[in-house]
């Protein structure tokens, strides 16, 4: 993969880490699709960055993601890249569960990205080359507790992109995971050691993406601490610091 010159589906592209990078990916010369639930924000998006495309996505139907599958192919059968980005975060109080809470972010954070990828892995596979990129998060190795659903959520994306990366190895499909730390979306909000800006993000991710042709992974600086805690051995003493102080966002 060159990521240029490349047909590229980002979900969750109205904003935040898929709005930046379906802004870097399509600077880099690549026709860029994004999807998402808020049809203002995909055209608000589209319109600041005009030859971006975009279509309404609500990823937690199943009915919806079959048929926006089969719309996205009609309108780009050059299609070689799906970026599975969009999710939501809910906090939760496991003391007073809420169902419809728990089903919500399951359906949108995980069957809707397996529902898309079976929907498109046979036309992905017919291209010259092609890549799946699952944009998971550093709390799929130290979940935050007050986020139950969304770190097994997250856990389990992890443990999926493993499972069909070994699957396709004979394929011409590459499969790339992107653990990110907490990014800040706000305009004022700065680097730090605990999470970084979605404009910096998004400048680490390129250059990874574009300087190591064959990568598995892509870890940033600030997501490090998280995603290798257990290879460290100290995971206890991050779990520990993840869950005892309020943190200001989510990755």
């Amino acid at each position: 993969m060159h990521w240029t010159d490349d047909t590229i589906l980002i979900t969750g592209g109205g904003s935040g880490i898929g709005a930046g990078l379906a802004a870097a990916l399509h600077r880099a010369g690549n026709q860029v699709v994004i999807a998402g639930r808020r049809r203002e924000a995909l055209h608000a998006v589209a319109r600041r960055h005009p030859g971006i495309a975009y279509l309404p996505l609500d990823q937690s139907d199943a009915g919806a993601v079959r048929t926006f599958a089969d719309e996205v192919l009609k309108r780009h059968p050059r299609l070689n890249v799906l970026i599975n980005n969009a999710g939501i975060v809910r906090t939760e109080d496991l003391h007073a569960p809420d169902p419809d809470v728990m089903g919500d972010v399951v359906s949108t954070n995980l069957l809707g990205p397996l529902l898309l990828t079976a929907h498109l892995l046979p036309a992905l596979g017919r291209r010259p080359s092609a890549a799946i990129v699952n944009v998971t998060s550093s709390l799929a190795f130290v979940p935050k507790a007050d986020l139950p659903t969304y770190c097994a959520t997250k856990a389990a994306m992890h443990s999926y992109t493993e499972s069909l990366r070994f699957q396709l190895r004979d394929s011409r499909i590459r499969v790339i995971e992107i653990p990110p730390p907490r990014v800040y979306t706000e305009e004022d909000a700065v680097d730090d050691d605990a999470g970084v800006g979605v404009d910096g993000f998004v400048r680490d991710v390129m250059s990874q993406l574009t300087s190591r042709s064959a990568t598995r992974e892509v870890v940033v600086d600030a997501a490090a601490l998280l995603r290798f805690a257990e290879r460290r051995g100290d995971y206890q003493e991050v779990y520990a610091k993840v869950n005892d102080k309020e943190l200001k966002g989510t990755p």
